[in-house]
């Protein structure tokens, strides 16, 4: 079987040595393979500007990464806590609650006013949320109407942010927190009063049973885990093993269904010979684009999704101390609460300290830029993005980059490189599903398909591959 990929990210690349026993050609616009994993190399090694780790606790994806060879590169962090900078000051990101959102003000004593803790204490009391199983809503507004905009603003927009380049009120719960809202579910079909504190504890309480169930694991294990040579390891071990011929610099503009099978429009003499089967392995705006000779009613629902641009800065440095003594703190990060004034970043990844394996570079810093419907920050010049850098990173670690001398740079800038998933995103994605079982020969994946990070891309990736494998 003759089969087109368009896209040579982390979906497309899977897919492609998910099919390897077929015939597959994979096109990719850009000049490189890898889509939004991107790892270059310093003067000492190799560093991620991308995503820069995935979820350990994934088994499915662990067990891929033995599959291709690949668990001997596997490296864990050092286990140092982020931080969030808020008022003017660093915090310890709380340890309880579900992504920010406590059960009991006490987890957020030092982020926020006596108003808003004594408003999260009442919250239980208060009247219940009018919940339907099934729904979903805006995380922000959810939890600005039960506890208060500094929640929302200083904490969960913090963390969610570093994940999704998004503010909390832009994200739905169920697509980016489920866990929460399959409690809130529990809580309605039980009968009881539906309240996020109440939703929160439970999801507390069933983490608590869990530990309690496994007491021979004296240590968690890691959460989050990395390739020692960066994400190239991954993209470029897919792309030799699936043994598919891979074209840079393709730009498909069209496909369309003829008796034969599909041809592709744009690709030369490459896409001419028709193909039995394509897989769209692209950003939602793009499959948008592509689709509609095929399928043009998946194509008119897909338009409905948004993206969120970003920009990486990373910095090595020359010393770990400037002149006057000070350094970045002992921890893996910091998170930038969205009500801050004055700072430029959303994030800093002590990159250096987060991964032991990189301390042997020298201090590595990571400074993220871009929230949803920010794209003047991303598009920023080169200079100022690494001005904007060194002055927050000073702002908020007292060290001074510039004294200590910096050693290498690289800004990556990523346009449209997340998918918004706001509260109506996954009733979106099983609508274009639905759509595409009348589009015989045709699917697609991607992040804004089956989640953001690793794991969820492989997953869905492989699950792509395998219905047209047997369609």
């Amino acid at each position: 079987m003759r089969i087109a990929i368009i896209g040579a990210g982390l979906a497309g690349l899977t897919a492609a040595y998910e099919l390897r026993d077929h015939d597959v050609e994979v096109f990719e616009a850009a000049d490189r393979i890898g889509g939004k994993l991107h790892t270059v190399p310093f003067q000492h090694g190799r560093v991620d500007v991308g995503a820069e780790a995935f979820l350990a606790r994934h088994s499915a994806a662990q067990e891929f990464f033995a599959e291709l060879g690949l668990s001997e590169q596997v490296v864990a962090p050092s286990g140092l806590r982020s931080l969030i900078y808020s008022q003017g000051a660093a915090h310890p990101i709380p340890a309880t609650g579900v992504m920010g959102i406590p059960s009991s003000s006490e987890a957020l004593a030092d982020l926020v006013s006596a108003d808003t803790q004594a408003l999260i204490d009442a919250e239980s009391t208060a009247t219940p949320i009018d919940w339907k199983v099934g729904q979903d809503v805006s995380v922000g507004e959810l939890v600005s109407q039960r506890y208060g905009q500094e929640v929302s603003d200083r904490v969960v927009s913090a963390l969610l942010g570093g994940v999704y380049s998004c503010a909390a009120a832009d994200l739905g719960l169920r697509a980016t927190v489920p866990h929460l809202a399959e409690a809130l579910d529990d809580l309605a079909e039980a009968g009881e009063p539906v309240t996020l504190s109440a939703a929160v504890r439970n999801v507390e309480q069933h983490r608590a049973q869990q530990r309690d169930a496994n007491p021979s694991t004296a240590k968690p294990a890691p959460v989050f885990g990395a390739f020692r040579g960066g994400y190239a390891e991954l993209y470029e071990t897919l792309a030799e093993k699936s043994g598919a011929a891979i074209h840079i610099d393709s730009f498909i503009s069209g496909i369309a269904r003829t008796e034969q099978g599909f041809t592709l429009a744009g690709s030369g003499d490459k896409g001419e010979a028709p193909f039995d089967r394509v897989l769209l392995a692209t950003p939602a705006p793009t499959t948008a684009r592509l689709l509609p000779q095929v399928a043009p009613e998946a194509a008119a629902a897909l338009k409905q999704v948004k993206l969120a641009s970003s920009a990486v800065v990373a910095l090595r440095f020359d010393n770990d101390q400037d002149s006057h003594g000070n350094t970045i703190p002992d921890n893996s990060g910091v998170l930038v609460a969205l009500d801050e004034p004055g700072l430029k970043t959303k994030a800093f990844t002590f990159a250096s300290r987060k991964w032991p394996h990189l301390a042997e570079q020298g201090l590595i810093v990571r400074a993220s830029f871009g929230r949803f419907g920010d794209d003047a920050i991303v598009r920023a010049e080169e200079d100022d993005l690494v001005d904007y850098a060194l002055d927050d990173l000073q702002t908020i670690t007292g060290f001074d980059g510039r004294d200590a001398g910096v050693a290498e740079i690289y800004t990556q800038r990523w346009f449209g490189g997340i998918p918004r998933f706001d509260a109506t995103h996954l009733d979106t994605v099983a609508t274009v599903r639905t759509l595409l079982a009348d589009a015989p020969g045709i699917d697609v994946t991607g992040a804004w398909a089956g989640g953001v990070g690793v794991p969820a891309v492989i997953a869905d990736a492989r699950a792509a591959a395998q219905r047209l494998a047997e369609s």
